[in-house]
């Protein structure tokens, strides 16, 4: 295992001594898990670029163009209407996952 000497902020120190303490871990622990974390949202942004530019629009058109043209279940919709409570996924599910557009 590495060794590593940071310099941060008081302040920043303060919050994570804080912190570690609240979630019962080393200061030490919690920063691994911070950078982990941070490694792994940049790395998963890098990776999905480069699948991206790895797309075919026409192909992604061609298959799209194979998915029938039919209004979508009411419990299914993106829009503000109120769902059937008898749809597969219930009003209650529904209402909570639903994605807003912005």
């Amino acid at each position: 295992m590495a060794t590593l000497s940071i310099r941060i902020p008081d302040s920043l120190h303060r919050q994570l001594k804080g912190l570690a303490k609240e979630e019962r871990v080393s200061i030490n622990q919690l920063i691994s898990t911070a950078v982990a974390e941070k490694m792994s949202a940049l790395m998963t942004e890098d990776y999905l670029e480069n699948l991206a530019r790895q797309g075919d629009r026409e192909a992604f058109d061609r298959v799209l163009a194979k998915v029938p043209s039919v209004p979508p279940d009411p419990w299914d919709r993106w829009d503000e209407e109120t769902p059937s409570e008898d749809g597969p996924a219930g009003a209650e599910l529904h209402n909570r996952s639903r994605v807003r557009r912005s």
